[in-house]
């Protein structure tokens, strides 16, 4: 199994940490706010910790999971801790009432931009929501990045939690990704309902 660092203690960092333990990962929190990454450890249970924000991560994948508005300086505060990480960006950048998006490039793109050179950013999970992901069901999960064996660690690591890993291409297919997640927030707030998950029926 797989030691995996989250960096943030929200939503979806809960869905993601308690599935990766349930299905038998070892779990580092890292936050700002430690005590509520305390609270997350004692809630996951199954051996969870808290690192030092911005000490090098235990996990060889890091998952930034906080919004948009904060996850480049987030990625920026660690620096060189993250050098030969898996880096996972999860966050979507929508507008104040996620009608839009705010950026011509992706979340992800200007995460690589200040990651360190050997780091390896992946766009994943941006397309579900986090009360669907916990509820433990398989999903289809939605990936893009420019390295082959950063892809591949990961999806056998999503694999692992009952997640199906869909490819989406290199990282500047995570503008897509971002529109998708856009296209079910929309599919959600107009009769789909917000248990809804996007998939892709592979025939």
């Amino acid at each position: 199994m797989t030691t995996i660092t989250i960096i943030g203690s929200g939503n979806m960092a809960t869905a993601i940490g308690i599935r990766a333990a349930k299905h038998g990962h070892t779990v580092e929190l890292m936050s700002r706010n430690t005590a509520k990454a305390q609270a997350l450890a004692d809630q996951i249970g199954d051996g969870a910790t808290v690192g030092t924000y911005g000490d090098i991560p235990t996990g060889d994948i890091v998952i930034v999971a906080v919004l948009y508005g904060g996850v480049v300086d987030a990625v920026s505060s660690f620096g060189d801790a993250l050098a030969g990480k898996i880096l996972v960006d999860i966050s979507n950048p929508f507008n104040a009432d996620a009608s839009g998006l705010v950026t011509l490039s992706s979340a992800a793109q200007e995460v690589a931009a200040v990651a360190p050179d050997t780091a390896h950013v992946v766009k994943a999970f941006n397309t579900i929501f986090g009360h669907v992901l916990a509820k433990g069901t398989p999903l289809d999960a939605f990936i893009a990045g420019d390295s082959a064996e950063a892809k591949a660690t990961l999806g056998a690591f999503l694999k692992s939690l009952e997640l199906r890993p869909l490819d989406a291409g290199g990282l500047p297919a995570a503008p897509l990704l971002e529109q998708a997640a856009l296209l079910l927030m929309g599919l959600a707030r107009n009769g789909a309902g917000f248990d809804l998950a996007l998939g892709a029926e592979v025939r």
